[in-house]
């Protein structure tokens, strides 16, 4: 049965051309989650669609159908542009593809999107943007279900601050096992409370997010990601 959505808060997270005048728009929408629609004509000059159709801007979009892809049937732009520049824009894209790669789609998460604006709203305002992508993956993970707590240990036990753990993959924080560096407690429960203003912290935080975001992503490595890396920005 056919399927009506009438004035979707959603931001755009990719889009490509279709055929010879239309797109096909990937976004993420506050209350139907990842959603691939058809946005026909948009490509003709005439269209004004195709202006509204871009990334890291707010918008209210309606559409209809079926199926994986449905017809977009209006676009409005909501205003609070954001005009993420430089590396901060490579961020946003760095955001964007997490969420194409691991958010299924159709899975409503109100929380994530909440989440995916307040980052946005910080790479526009600050600097360090590494905190703001830790975080992120940190939710994003925890959202779908991936990242177990960081507070205590498996078995529920306390974590000491000064002595270092390791982290299983499906299950947790764990002891350390012999001489895997591990990561420190307190970054650990830094990481729990969302407090990277420690150096360590916001190094080890990056190691753990790297390795939990690999082994869900498998064997395609992030193109956003790489060319970061290779401008040493992250």
């Amino acid at each position: 049965m056919s399927e009506r959505i009438d004035h979707e808060a959603a931001f755009v997270l990719h889009s490509r051309p279709w055929r010879e005048t239309s797109l096909i728009v990937d976004v993420l929408s506050r209350h139907h989650g990842r959603q691939g629609l058809v946005a026909r004509g948009a490509r003709r000059q005439t269209s004004g669609l195709k202006a509204r159709l871009i990334p890291f801007q707010p918008l209210d979009l309606s559409w209809f159908g079926k199926g994986q892809l449905r017809t977009l049937h209006a676009a409005e732009w909501q205003g609070g542009s954001l005009m993420l520049r430089g590396h901060a824009l490579m961020c946003g894209f760095y955001l964007n593809e997490l969420l194409l790669r691991l958010l299924p789609e159709g899975d409503a998460h109100e929380t994530l999107f909440d989440r995916y604006v307040a980052a946005l709203d910080a790479l526009n305002a600050r600097n360090d943007v590494e905190p703001v992508l830790r975080l992120f993956e940190r939710d994003l993970l925890a959202e779908l279900g991936y990242a177990q707590p960081l507070g205590h240990l498996v078995d529920g036990g306390r974590l000491v601050p000064a002595q270092r753990y390791g982290y299983r993959i499906g299950e947790g924080v764990v002891p350390r096992e012999g001489r895997e560096t591990g990561y420190l407690g307190k970054t650990l429960l830094d990481l729990e409370r969302g407090d990277l203003s420690d150096p360590t912290t916001l190094a080890e935080g990056k190691l753990l997010m790297r390795g939990l975001l690999a082994h869900y992503l498998g064997d395609k490595p992030l193109a956003t990601r790489q060319l970061l890396i290779d401008l040493q920005k992250i």
